[in-house]
């Protein structure tokens, strides 16, 4: 009897599965043809002239959207672009470039490559590109900047209100994930990692062979502003420093394949060297696991400010004629069991809004210490102060820390590791970001302006009124995230005016000495019982 009702069970469960399975698959083959008959009469009946490919993008890129930030689709055009600048190496002038106001700007040039060769600097703007003008975003002249090595390039320079043309050959630039590495004047080593790309691992090993050979009594691994990358690196970099068979990091999916367990494989480098580990709010995704990780295990203390909260796992899946789309395919888990994610995505599919997720689960390190899940990696020892805005993020999306440090007043002043900002320069600072104007990244911000912006079509002009109201106490917030962070903000600037002025050497040792994160991660390092204590 109880055999006949298990296949009783059984058959019931497989049928109500294959039902189930039958329903889905009709239900997607009935949208299918449903958006395939309305795309097809938009192009064939539209009064205008449509573009399908323009169309098609948008529509899968607004239905992705839907999901979350990182599920995206990519046309042929950029793919092609991505694997250039994702591979590690890119073929151009030796320069970082943004557009700035419509202007395709110079924000960074690389020593002993062709932009430096001939003489371009920070701040000079590209307005051609073999004759093309390069007067914006959507010009595309910036992409004769990719590809053809070895070839000849004519770009237009505009320096003190004056035009010039110079002809350049492009140039093999690699792009390393550890751009130096150093040890310190009281024996620390200390090594930033800006990405995680293909061979970044094998970059961070190299580093902290040199350190260990140089007798370093600890090492400083400096993860700020690193978006992550490729998840193998992460794994073989916290394998440098834990035993073999250690658990790094585990994915959990509703598809069974993608649910993976992700462990060291080879014999670390150092067990016992003192680690620590510098985080920000732009540590995300990879620089999460390892910081993560190392922090679950005990092997490393966590300084810097909470991490950015990325635990979604995203896979490239190929579409026809050249195209692929990146689709979050799974969470990913550190060693004491926590996901790290910071926005709740499905409830966003509910309600329209995306939230942080309420509940903080609590999780043991290997020694017992209590973790937090639900909001990125809490440091053992945050520094500076905290802001309910990402105010520095916004500041750096429209280059105003570059702008400012640009036009900063150059005479009479000497750039070098006693270089300090006057009292005034904050306030001057603070008043050129609002001159230029900034978001906070608020709904309540875009809100504001759809709502203002509708109400001027309708003629509903006395809302004036409540409008200055509305954007006087959004101003008063701005004001009290800058006075809050202004410590912070100082510090960056002085960077940012440093790193203008000078070479890449000067500009790293002005970093090393005058930076509050390697100071406080230094100071760790030289005190054994400080360190110790972290762990308890």
């Amino acid at each position: 009897m109880k055999r006949s009702f298990i296949v009783a069970t059984f058959i019931f469960s497989s049928l109500f599965f294959l039902s189930s399975l039958k329903y889905d698959l009709f239900e997607i083959s009935k949208q299918l043809e449903i958006f395939n008959t309305v795309f097809k009469n938009i192009n064939t009946n539209y009064v205008e002239k449509t573009s399908p490919s323009k169309l098609i993008k948008k529509g899968v890129s607004k239905m992705l959207s839907e999901l979350d930030p990182y599920t995206t689709y990519s046309s042929n055009e950029d793919v092609e672009q991505a694997k250039l600048l994702n591979s590690g190496k890119r073929y151009n002038i030796g320069a970082d470039l943004s557009y700035i106001k419509n202007k395709l700007t110079v924000t960074d040039v690389f020593k002993g490559l062709a932009a430096d060769l001939a003489g371009i600097k920070p701040g000079d703007i590209i307005s051609k590109i073999n004759g093309i003008a390069a007067n914006n975003s959507e010009s595309g002249a910036e992409n004769l900047l990719l590809g053809g090595v070895d070839s000849e390039i004519i770009l237009t320079i505009e320096k003190d209100g004056k035009e010039k043309n110079l002809t350049l050959r492009k140039t093999s630039l690699n792009i390393k994930s550890v751009p130096f590495f150093r040890l310190l004047d009281n024996g620390v080593g200390y090594i930033p990692l800006t990405r995680f790309s293909k061979g970044s691992a094998k970059e961070v090993e190299s580093a902290l062979r040199f350190l260990l050979i140089d007798e370093a009594k600890g090492i400083i691994l400096d993860l700020r502003n690193n978006p992550g990358g490729l998840l193998n690196e992460a794994v073989d970099i916290v394998n440098l420093f834990i035993e073999k068979g250690q658990v790094v990091v585990s994915t959990k999916s509703n598809i069974e394949n993608y649910n993976l367990l992700y462990t060291t494989k080879k014999q670390p480098l150092s067990v016992e060297i003192p680690l620590v580990i510098i985080i920000n709010g732009n540590s995300a995704s990879a620089s999460e696991i390892v910081a993560g990780a190392l922090q679950d295990l005990d092997r490393a203390v966590v300084v810097g400010k909470q991490s950015f909260g990325k635990g979604l796992v995203q896979r490239v899946l190929p579409l026809p004629y050249g195209a692929q789309m990146k689709i979050t395919v799974s969470r990913y888990y550190t060693p004491s069991g926590r996901c790290i994610q910071s926005l709740n995505y499905v409830n966003k599919r509910k309600t329209g809004v995306v939230n942080a997720y309420e509940k903080k689960n609590s999780f043991y390190t290997k020694g017992g210490r209590k973790v937090f899940d639900n909001g990125g990696i809490t440091p053992d020892i945050s520094i500076g102060n905290k802001s309910k805005f990402n105010l520095i993020k916004s500041l750096k999306k429209k280059k105003l820390f570059f702008q400012f440090a640009n036009n900063y007043n150059k005479k009479g002043i000497v750039y070098d590791n006693s270089f300090q900002l006057k009292k005034e320069d904050f306030s001057k600072f603070k008043t050129f970001c609002f001159k230029e104007g900034f978001d906070l990244g608020l709904k309540t911000e875009e809100f504001l302006l759809d709502f203002m912006s509708s109400a001027e079509q309708e003629g509903l002009n006395g809302l004036s009124e409540e409008k200055e109201k509305l954007n006087s106490l959004l101003k008063k917030e701005k004001i009290a995230a800058f006075d809050i962070l202004k410590n912070d903000i100082i510090e960056l600037l002085e960077e940012e005016i440093i790193r203008i002025n000078l070479n890449k050497d000067d500009y790293y040792s002005f970093f090393l000495k005058t930076n509050s994160f390697i100071h406080k991660a230094n100071y760790l390092l030289n005190s054994e019982d400080i360190y110790s204590s972290c762990f308890k």
